[in-house]
């Protein structure tokens, strides 16, 4: 079924499950937990916006040697195909977005959508609609769309078949434009991030670059956490310039760059 693998990201720990028939030594299989779930006990998840997690938004990241990149945003997200779930074997590890996974809540896993998203997912066949948080990275099966906790795989009917066809719609909020936000002052530069390897600095520098945007800056810096390598674009002195280069950088799936100033 499903084992875990922790992936070392910008210097932060996210976990990212791979798909395999195999199980590690020592390690049971997944399941459900024992005695059945009475669903009207099944706390329901309430959509709000909410900020990006710190972790698992990572862009590209790469697992069984398929690299995927997040969505930088899950504005008109639909999509329809096989949902499965995944229960006892991870109750209680960490999500790729760092929170304990709770088999008992309406949580999920997707590949690419950010975290946190809220979405409805509907099954095809019985009619059933449930809303779930995707708060994790998965599943790595390339016939499955999502990865539902155990709560909502029962809650949507799936439990006991294993999976279902189903219908998944990203359920999103209004949002102020990025681009509005005006710098303090120019010269200004964008930072992409501040990296604790350098291989990390240049492989974003590179990506930036492939991607259409510079100038890019790259520069050492030692900081009381040690030495960090820092990305930077610029310097820039017109506004027009500098949003486009903000909404392209969001584009090409990094976080929101901050102004900083020479």
């Amino acid at each position: 079924m499903l084992t875990a693998v922790l992936a070392m990201l910008s210097g932060c720990t996210v976990v990212e499950r791979q798909p395999g028939p195999a199980v590690p030594p020592g390690e049971t299989r997944d399941g459900a937990p024992e005695g059945e779930l009475d669903v009207a006990r099944i706390v329901p998840v309430v959509p709000q916006p909410e900020p990006r997690s710190a972790y698992g938004n990572h862009s590209p990241y790469t697992v069984l040697g398929q690299t995927y990149a997040v969505k930088s945003s899950a504005e008109g997200y639909q999509q329809r195909g096989i949902a499965s779930w995944y229960g006892t074997k991870f109750h209680g590890r960490l999500t790729s977005s760092g929170e304990p996974y709770d088999m008992y809540q309406m949580t999920a896993a997707h590949r690419t959508l950010p975290l946190p998203t809220y979405a409805q997912v509907r099954h095809l066949e019985n009619g059933r609609s449930i809303i779930v948080r995707i708060n994790d990275r998965g599943p790595f099966h390339p016939d499955r769309i999502i990865d539902l906790s155990w709560a909502a795989a029962v809650k949507l009917g799936i439990d006991q078949a294993g999976t279902g066809p189903v219908e998944v719609r990203a359920i999103t909020f209004d949002e102020p434009d990025v681009l509005m936000v005006r710098p303090a002052r120019f010269p200004v530069l964008l930072q992409i991030g501040a990296f604790a390897e350098r291989e990390r600095a240049e492989g974003v520098a590179q990506a930036l670059g492939n991607g259409g945007v510079a100038p890019i800056v790259t520069e050492t810096a030692h900081t009381g956490a040690g030495r960090v390598w820092r990305v930077r674009v610029g310097p820039l002195s017109d506004l027009d310039e500098t949003f486009q280069l903000v909404g392209r950088v969001i584009e090409l799936g990094f976080d929101r760059p901050q102004y900083v100033y020479p």
